[in-house]
């Protein structure tokens, strides 16, 4: 007969998930449940061990809140925003990684290629950065007369600045005048609202940011305040009463990202684990939103519109 310590010894011990995210935690958000959802298809998640992290903005304190996560032994981590990748990749060779970011991974150094990633990363690419000029296409086609808007971005997300030169690439194709607003604090989103006003800017595309994702509430109801036009990421700030939002699925994306999880842990490398990207993106309009702000939004987007909030 097996002694009981013997027995616990032989057992294999119950494999812990490091998650860590850019903005705040959301513990019950519809896509950290999708996650779950497709890790418990792999075999896990019942019981499952999961370390929840955020970064909640301090991106300049990365480094040591990264460190702090690999320092408890994960076997695998899950990780969302560019910044927190780079600084896992900088933490750990060894850990698999898999991460969500909104720009090309070859670029910035985390994959050597997306078909073969190769070390320990792997994971989803959205491509958030390079759909800033459709956004800024789609917000002027909603408000035609605006001769500037204004783009908000936080200017600790090492993408800014990638932001700013194709937003102002394209706002010069539509002989627009741009005005950059940064933030990347609570307080400062405020000011930024303050200096869009005094501006008289018409219009504003809002950075892909998981900072402000995090922010989303306090975003659309500024905008709502000062009766601005505003674009965003995510369909969840259209859902947050937000005018409009075009990008990928959130919920479907965070699914990609527990399957991946999921694969790691029944064995599976990095490596043999090809970085994907998002195949369709969402058009989101809240005509609530624009009846509110006095707007007519055109038919030519409400035919292209995948939902629309009424």
């Amino acid at each position: 007969m097996i002694a009981p310590c013997a027995l616990r010894a032989q057992q294999k011990a119950m494999p812990v998930i490091g998650l860590f995210r850019g903005g705040s935690r959301e513990p019950n958000s519809p896509f950290l449940i999708a996650f779950r959802h497709r890790l418990s298809e792999t075999g896990y998640f019942e019981g499952q061990a999961i370390e929840d992290h955020s970064a909640e903005g301090r991106y300049d304190q990365l480094p040591a809140l990264v460190a702090d996560l690999v320092g408890r032994k994960v076997d695998v981590i899950a990780i969302s925003g560019m910044p927190m990748a780079l600084a896992a990749k900088s933490a750990t060779s060894t850990i698999p990684i898999v991460f969500f970011i909104g720009t090309d991974p070859v670029a910035v150094g985390l994959v050597a290629s997306l078909a073969r990633p190769g070390g320990n990363l792997t994971g989803i690419t959205i491509m958030a950065t390079e759909l800033m000029s459709k956004r800024l296409e789609l917000l002027y086609e909603l408000v035609p007369h605006a001769s500037m808007i204004a783009l908000l971005v936080n200017p600790n997300n090492a993408n800014a600045d990638l932001q700013m030169r194709d937003v102002q690439e394209a706002a010069t194709a539509k002989g627009v005048r741009l005005h950059i607003l940064k933030a990347r604090t609570e307080s400062e989103i405020d000011a930024a609202f303050a200096t869009l006003v005094q501006l008289h800017a018409q219009a504003l595309l809002v950075g892909t940011d998981p900072f402000f994702f995090s922010r989303r509430e306090q975003l659309v109801a500024l905008a709502a305040r000062q009766t601005i036009p505003a674009i965003y990421e995510f369909r969840d700030f259209a859902a947050a009463g937000g005018l409009i939002s075009y990008g990928p699925s959130l919920t479907g994306t965070w699914r990609q990202v527990g399957i991946y999880v999921g694969k790691i842990l029944n064995g599976a490398k990095p490596v043999d684990l090809p970085v994907q990207q998002p195949t369709t993106f969402e058009l989101v309009v809240n005509l609530k939103t624009a009846k509110a702000l006095g707007l007519t939004v055109p038919p030519s987007i409400l035919a292209r519109a995948d939902e629309v909030i009424e």
